[in-house]
């Protein structure tokens, strides 16, 4: 069982990172966001760990809340468009491992053993969740424009004080509008990006 040609356009070959918003915005539900998150959770992480932790801002308020710590480019953009996700991790990820990996009771202790290893493991797999969050919310029928450019620390400080979530990278949602769109970069071809051993 594979996708359609289809299926492949919606989700890589014609996907675009959008840069803009059209006018006409549909409603994006709490419904749908939760649904995101419910195709989102299934991809798979390392030892089922789960670190991804995701703040989608919506409101006026929200958006007012994150705008100190956005850049200049990317100001305009994130304030307009319908919802805009922060992809974070958990460095206490491993709190959740007695309920996420059952069958290995001391799977907690792998990590609080070793900083290093439970932040890279945080950040890699909170990564890895961030990008099926885009394919779900492209196959949702959602533009999306992801990007860095912003303060993470201020971003930190205004969404995640007091607590051990840290931001990663920004996903704005909604209709993208063509016009804003930039020209198509170019890809890397095979031979310079693979090898086959």
């Amino acid at each position: 069982m594979k996708i359609d040609q289809a299926a492949l356009d919606l989700l890589f070959l014609q996907a675009r990172s959008q840069n803009g918003w059209a006018e006409d915005q549909p409603e994006i539900t709490d419904a749908m966001l939760q649904q995101l998150f419910d195709i989102t959770k299934w991809g798979p992480t390392s030892a089922n760990c789960s670190p991804a932790r995701f703040v989608f801002v919506r409101s006026k308020e929200g958006k007012e809340r994150m705008r100190p710590a956005l850049s200049s480019g990317n100001m305009e953009k994130t304030i307009a468009a319908p919802v805009t996700v922060i992809v974070a991790y958990d460095g206490a990820f491993y709190e959740k491992l007695p309920q996420l990996f059952p069958h290995s009771p001391d799977a907690k202790n792998w990590f609080t053993s070793s900083e290093k290893l439970a932040h890279e493991t945080a950040f890699r797999n909170g990564t890895l969740q961030g990008a099926y969050l885009m394919l779900a919310a492209r196959a949702m029928g959602l533009d999306c424009g992801p990007m860095s450019g912003f303060d993470n620390a201020k971003l930190d400080a205004a969404f995640f004080a007091g607590t051990t979530w840290r931001s990663n990278f920004l996903v704005n949602l909604g209709k993208g509008d063509p016009s804003k769109l930039f020209g198509r970069h170019p890809k890397l071809a095979f031979d310079d990006a693979c090898s086959i051993a």
